[in-house]
């Protein structure tokens, strides 16, 4: 039987040979992506090789007791006793909790007082350092170094000897004529204190501070000054307009630290909250219910509560920066 012949004009439906040449390309191209495929595999089990430490330490020592004091805050726990679980009885409890509510307005009057107060003398001290001062690292690093120190116990202990009625404050006073009162111990002037000491951790800020101003170009002071802005003015509407987004960071991050603040007041009342519990700060009081009348279970539930209020305010201020943060776009 003859093959039928191609009609004139007719399309052929048959693919071309493919050259020697291309099939030769095509291979090279296949072998190269199996190679490059097996080096990126490898690479990627080294990288996982390298990262096993941090996450085996993520998994065994945050996620894991995240978990459990998630499962222990819906249970009674006293540490002597398998939990047995309760539901949202613990909840329920800080509703009528009177210490609890104490506890709060004790730790948001020190975050909304020394965090601004805080933040105010770092950036005055960071405007100060950016003049062009002489030993510029020195004073840097001395600034910086309360902030290393601010968490420890022994300056804790410095701290509540200096505000005592015998202490160095008191002794400064009495030169001026002053009669000190026992600073730590009063009712009115306890919380103020603490106040103070964390204000007096400005280090950290102050760098981030610093290198926020470094970083402003000296073309708009030179354009404001120009245009007959004086000091404040080019302060007000340069300065602090470029710096928004600096200042929201080291609120974001010094409110937290603020919130969380436990060595102070501990060592400061002997870890009672006294006088009145005026020093009762939220932690204290977790660290009381949990390990001190161990109630694991409500101090769980008491950690879950903080770490909503944290993260409440975190998102708030995150909400509110598009009204006054400034990206420069």
């Amino acid at each position: 039987m003859t093959e039928p012949q191609a009609r004139p004009g007719a399309v052929s439906l048959a693919a071309p040979p493919v050259p020697a040449p291309a099939r030769a390309t095509v291979r090279h191209d296949a072998r190269r992506r199996r190679r490059s495929d097996r080096l990126r595999r490898r690479d990627a089990r080294a990288a996982y090789l390298f990262l096993a430490p941090w996450i085996v330490g993520m998994l065994a020592i945050t996620i894991g007791p995240i978990l459990a004091s998630l499962y222990l805050s819906f249970t009674s726990y006293s540490l002597l006793r398998p939990p047995r679980w309760i539901g949202l009885q613990n909840y329920v409890r800080m509703l009528s909790d009177q210490r609890l509510m104490t506890s709060l307005g004790v730790t948001f009057r020190y975050v909304f007082i020394s965090v601004p107060l805080q933040l105010a003398v770092a950036l005055a001290l960071a405007l100060l350092l950016n003049r062009g001062v002489r030993g510029l690292a020195f004073y840097r690093s001395v600034y910086y170094l309360p902030s290393l120190l601010a968490g420890s116990v022994s300056i804790a202990i410095l701290w509540r000897q200096m505000f005592g009625t015998d202490g160095l404050v008191n002794d400064l006073l009495a030169l001026l004529g002053i009669q000190g009162v026992g600073w730590i111990a009063h009712p009115d002037f306890a919380l103020g204190t603490l106040v103070v000491l964390n204000v007096w951790t400005f280090g950290a800020p102050m760098v981030i501070f610093l290198a926020g101003l470094r970083q402003i170009p000296t073309m708009y002071y030179e354009a404001a000054a120009i245009d007959g802005a004086g000091r404040w003015a080019r302060f007000r509407h340069v300065t602090i307009p470029l710096l928004t987004p600096i200042i929201f960071f080291n609120l974001v991050l010094q409110m937290i630290g603020a919130f969380q603040t436990f060595t102070q007041a501990f060592v400061v009342s002997g870890g009672t909250g006294a006088p009145s519990d005026r020093t009762l700060f939220y932690t204290l009081y977790l660290y009381q219910r949990g390990f001190g009348s161990f109630q694991m279970g409500y101090a769980s539930a008491l950690a879950w509560l903080l770490l909503l209020i944290i993260a409440a305010f975190t998102a708030l201020n995150f909400l509110l920066a598009k009204r006054w943060v400034f990206y420069g776009d």
